[in-house]
């Protein structure tokens, strides 16, 4: 399947103690320059927990450009002169002379051990005027070996179910994804839920989730069941168009 050119990304924070994420910036592309914006996500990250403007943007009200993909972000993504670099892109389901810095950002999650950030995607429009995107399923670290061999049987286009775990002390808007047997293979994005939590909620038939791609065995868990959610708004609402994601300071243009 030919990968959908990303043209916005969100830069997000985990606060270690609280573990709460924040939105806290936005990262786009119009195939020419990169900008750069602070998100209102991220002054809530400031009062609630103590975060501070990332040394290479350091004011929270400034319109960053660059005709290069910032370093923090080209930090995230491995060299293409490493020799594991083409299995890198394969495990991603991206074809290797198709693949784009931002698409390898959106699909990996940019995500490093030295620090608490993580890239995710803002959603594409497909054909049918509905938004989708593809992301690896979270949590399986913690699943049990039943459920890693669940997964290793999956097939390309089988439907996943979303459950909503009110009980989980960690959040309460927890979704599992689920198979018909009811076997939990994996966590909904966090980044998600405050997108398609209240739509499940409401109105279920307008979510989708399929397996979209399975790498084998050797690859780490945390890039083993690659899934594509398509769903539909409530009242026609963009997605990502709470507060938090909007921007401190519009173009400066």
């Amino acid at each position: 399947m030919k990968p959908h050119k990303t043209q916005t990304l969100f830069l997000a924070w985990q606060d270690y103690k609280s573990r709460l994420w924040f939105p806290i910036g936005r990262l786009t592309f119009d195939g020419k320059r990169y900008q750069f914006v602070y998100l209102k996500g991220g002054k809530d990250a400031e009062r609630k927990s103590g975060f501070k403007p990332l040394v290479c943007f350091p004011q929270w009200d400034e319109v960053y450009y660059s005709n290069h993909l910032f370093p923090v972000f080209a930090n995230r993504l491995m060299s293409r002169s490493r020799p594991e670099y083409k299995n890198f892109v394969k495990r991603l389901n991206i074809p290797f002379d198709k693949e784009d810095p931002m698409v390898l950002l959106a699909r990996s999650e940019g995500k490093r051990e030295t620090d608490a950030l993580t890239v995710f995607p803002f959603p594409e429009v497909n054909e049918e005027g509905k938004y989708e995107l593809c992301f690896f399923a979270h949590g399986l670290p913690y699943l049990p070996k039943g459920a890693i061999s669940r997964i290793e049987k999956f097939q390309v286009g089988d439907k996943l179910w979303l459950a909503h775990e009110f009980q989980n002390e960690y959040d309460p808007k927890a979704l599992a994804f689920t198979t018909q047997e009811h076997y939990i293979v994996g966590y909904c994005p966090r980044y998600l839920l405050s997108n398609v939590f209240d739509i499940l909620m409401q109105s279920p038939e307008l979510v989708d989730v399929r397996v979209e791609h399975i790498n084998h065995s050797s690859i780490p868990l945390r890039f083993r069941l690659l899934c594509k959610m398509t769903y539909s708004t409530l009242d026609g609402l963009q997605p990502f168009s709470q507060t938090e994601y909007q921007p401190i300071v519009t173009n400066k243009n």
